[in-house]
C-alpha cells in the first residue's frame, strides 16, 4: 500500500524523506493552475520555473517569454504574472515560458529530492489522481501556502488529491495533516468551492487586485487533463 503524506506549507518540507516519493506541488492561487494552463490552452513547449527575478529576466535575452508574480501582482518589466487568463494567449504557442512566482516556484525547487514533481490543482484534479496511480510510489503533496505559511486554498487541493487517491485504492493516509485537509475538502464541496475559498486571507489579498475571476477559475475542478511534471529543469507535460 503505498503512502500519502501533505506537507502544509514549503518552511515544513525539510521534515520529509522525499527520495523514493512523487512530489505534487500544489499553488491553485495561482501559480499551478496558470502552469497547467500554458502547458493547455496556451500551447506552451515548456515553462523553466525559477527563484528569483534577475534570473529570470535575464531568460529574455536566450528567447524566453518572462513572467513574474511577487505578493499577488505582476513585476514590472515582465511580459506578465500568474493569471490564467494570461496563460491562455494565442502568442504562447510554441514559446518557452521562464517562470518566478512568490511562492510556487520557490516549492517546486525545494521539492528537488523527490523521485519525480508534477504540479498539480484543482483545475487538473482527476488528470494528477490518474497520474499517479500509475506510478506506484509514495506521494507527498506539498502545498506552496503563503510566504512559509499554511493557507487554506492549497489545503483544500491537497485533501481533494489525497481523499480521490484513496477512495482509488492502493493509497493509505501516512499522516495526519491528510485527515484535516480531506474534511476541508469535505467542508469545501458542501459550501461550494469558491464560496469556501472567500473565506481565505488570500482571497482578500487578491480580490483587492479586482481578480476575483482568477480565483473562480481556479476553482474549477477537471478543466484540464494536461499533468505538467519537472524533468531537467522544466515543467513539459507528462
Amino acid at each position: 500500500m503505498n503512502k500519502l503524506k501533505i506537507c502544509l506549507t514549503p518552511a515544513l518540507l525539510p521534515l520529509f524523506r522525499l527520495s523514493g516519493c512523487v512530489v505534487v506541488v500544489v499553488d491553485v492561487l495561482r501559480a499551478t493552475s496558470s502552469f497547467v494552463v500554458g502547458l493547455d490552452e496556451g500551447r506552451l513547449t515548456k515553462i523553466l520555473p525559477l527563484m528569483d527575478l534577475e534570473t529570470c529576466l535575464s531568460k529574455r535575452q536566450l528567447g524566453y517569454l518572462v513572467a513574474a508574480e511577487r505578493d499577488g501582482a505582476v513585476v514590472e518589466g515582465f511580459d506578465f504574472g500568474n493569471s490564467p487568463f494570461s496563460y491562455q494567449q494565442a502568442h504562447l504557442a510554441g514559446r518557452d515560458l521562464a517562470v518566478t512566482t512568490t511562492n510556487g516556484t520557490k516549492t517546486i525547487h525545494l521539492s528537488a529530492s523527490a523521485d519525480e514533481i508534477v504540479v498539480g490543482c484543482l483545475l487538473n484534479l482527476s488528470a494528477v489522481v490518474a497520474y499517479l496511480a500509475g506510478r506506484g510510489k509514495d506521494v507527498v503533496v506539498a502545498c506552496a501556502g503563503w510566504k512559509d505559511h499554511f493557507n487554506l486554498e492549497d489545503t483544500l487541493c491537497a485533501g481533494a488529491l489525497v481523499w480521490h487517491l484513496q477512495q482509488s485504492g492502493g493509497f493509505e493516509f501516512a499522516n495526519d495533516e491528510c485527515l484535516v485537509a480531506s474534511m476541508v475538502y469535505g467542508q469545501a464541496i458542501r459550501e461550494g468551492l469558491f464560496n469556501f475559498v472567500k473565506k481565505s486571507a488570500h482571497f482578500a489579498r487578491l480580490a483587492a487586485f479586482g481578480i476575483e475571476a482568477d480565483i473562480r477559475f481556479c476553482m474549477q475542478e477537471n478543466y484540464s487533463a494536461v499533468v505538467p511534471v519537472y524533468r531537467d529543469g522544466f515543467l513539459v507535460k507528462a
